[in-house]
């Protein structure tokens, strides 16, 4: 599926408006609460998951705190 969104403002920020499709196909209504996880190919919307969301705090502090160690392993 290729849908193409517009930004538009709402208030004093920039939102985007999801058609009913994408939101069934996130199984999201209006007031829930929604991921964005940047990728290797850009950027993906998933329904928030608390568990995902610890494990990528997590990911992201190792990643914070040994950075220079991961560096290494990558070489």
């Amino acid at each position: 599926m290729t849908t193409t969104l517009k930004l538009t403002t709402i208030g004093n920020s920039t939102g985007v408006i999801l058609p009913k499709e994408i939101l069934e196909k996130l199984r999201a209504q209006k007031g829930d609460t929604l991921m964005v996880l940047e990728t290797k190919d850009g950027v993906e919307l998933t329904s928030y998951d608390p568990a995902v969301a610890k494990q990528m705090e997590i990911a992201e502090r190792v990643m914070r705190e040994d950075r220079d160690v991961l560096r290494k392993l990558a070489e």
